[in-house]
């Protein structure tokens, strides 16, 4: 098991949400990992096939979870899509409000209002929560700006973009159950990469006729920094392996103390909060029966020895963040 110090501790007093056992650390040591090798190859094909089909778009709705929805959204950060876009109308759906915290909502619509996106929706497409805003409010937005490419159309198309793993099927289907009462029309999965290229357009809505078309996820080329893309890994838009599950752990308790979310200490039933990972994921290991056999040569022979398996509870802690049974968490 890897060594889990690196942090610097500050005498932090914390205040309400669970019992705590000193201060916490105050920064968070990546270890000089470089986020360029997050970026798989394909993606880079699948940003030139999204540019290709937005000019052929009369609105972008780019899908991010609402985790993270505080970090400027992919076409803010992307100089091909941001010059495709043009003066197209964009509309930010903030996807999984369930798993966030709902009281940091104002916040991050501040910082969005100040990154230049005004028209933000949040919305749950496991209960279809807010998705019947999305279909007004994009029929408003085309009707008030000018379409110089197919003036002569009635219908709409309408690009989804978005990081992997963010809901960008599910919201297309969340909004065929509501407008057409009818079921799946393209797959979603709980990892990144379900789906693989551009689709067909898929109709959401007769009154306005309004044709979506799905696209893989992609990552920015640049992340800006290394943090930005561990919260992005978190939230499953990277693959674990990537980056690492015993350092996603590592940073997830990190973060979940900084936010006072002590969540975890009920679920694992921890006696306070704990500011190393190693006491946490032993509890994840038991509790879950997360144990491996391991042959041990002894000067009599192999012996079979049971320990505790940490990358399996660093798994299992992640899992149990990203279904929101830790709590309503916004890393941001």
């Amino acid at each position: 098991m890897r060594g889990w110090g690196g942090r610097l501790r500050a005498a932090v007093a914390a205040a309400g949400g669970g019992p705590v056992a000193g201060g916490f650390w105050e920064r968070f040591d990546f270890g000089g990992r470089d986020v360029a090798s997050w970026f798989p190859g394909h993606m880079a094909k699948g940003l030139r096939q999204m540019r290709a089909s937005l000019r052929r778009a009369d609105c972008l709705i780019e899908v991010h979870d609402a985790r993270i929805g505080a970090h400027i959204p992919l076409s803010g950060r992307n100089p091909m899509l941001q010059e495709a876009l043009g003066i197209r109308p964009h509309v930010l759906v903030l996807n999984k409000m369930d798993l966030a915290d709902p009281r940091r909502q104002p916040r991050v619509l501040e910082h969005l209002k100040q990154q230049g996106c005004s028209h933000v929706v949040f919305t749950d497409c496991q209960r279809d929560g807010n998705v019947k805003k999305i279909v007004p409010l994009v029929a408003k937005l085309v009707g008030n700006s000018p379409r110089y490419h197919r003036a002569e159309s009635t219908e709409y198309s309408i690009l989804v973009i978005g990081v992997p793993n963010v809901g960008k099927s599910s919201l297309i289907n969340s909004l065929r159950r509501l407008h057409l009462k009818k079921g799946k029309a393209t797959a979603v999965g709980g990892e990144p990469g379900i789906t693989k290229a551009v689709l067909t357009r898929i109709q959401v809505c007769e009154k306005p006729l309004m044709y979506l078309v799905d696209t893989p996820g992609v990552l920015p080329p640049k992340l800006g920094d290394v943090e930005t893309g561990m919260k992005l890994a978190l939230c499953g838009a990277i693959r674990d392996h990537l980056v690492g599950e015993d350092i996603m752990a590592d940073y997830l308790l990190y973060t979940l103390n900084k936010r006072q979310q002590f969540g975890y200490v009920r679920r694992y039933g921890l006696a306070e909060a704990c500011d190393e990972i190693e006491p946490v994921l032993r509890r994840v290991a038991l509790a879950q029966g997360r144990t491996q056999k391991v042959k041990v040569l002894t000067g009599t022979g192999n012996v079979n020895v049971t320990m505790l398996n940490y990358p399996a509870a660093a798994y299992e802690f992640l899992r149990d963040f990203r279904a929101g049974r830790l709590g309503r968490v916004t890393l941001d």
